[in-house]
């Protein structure tokens, strides 16, 4: 198994020996960039908090370890966030 085949379907800043969905709690798929494939727990924000995305502390971005990822939902399916880059 290489990695991004098991990164997917992980959620992002879980603990690693406990990564994977947990029964409750609403997520988001991120699409594309360094993050493509996790899960985003997305329960308790709002929905203003939904729609304007987040900014996701990543080592494997372009900016390496202190970047962060910027994921926003996409237009046609607000289940998927899309990545928009990357930023020190």
């Amino acid at each position: 198994m290489d990695e991004l085949e098991f990164m997917r379907g992980r959620v992002y800043g879980a603990d690693h020996d406990d990564a994977g969905p947990q029964p409750g709690r609403a997520y988001v798929e991120l699409v594309g960039g360094p993050l493509d494939g996790l899960l985003l727990d997305v329960t308790g924000l709002s929905d203003h908090e939904v729609r304007a995305g987040v900014a996701l502390p990543t080592e494997i971005g372009s900016h390496g370890p202190g970047g962060r990822a910027l994921y926003a939902p996409r237009a046609a399916d607000s289940r998927r966030f899309e990545w928009r880059g990357d930023t020190p």
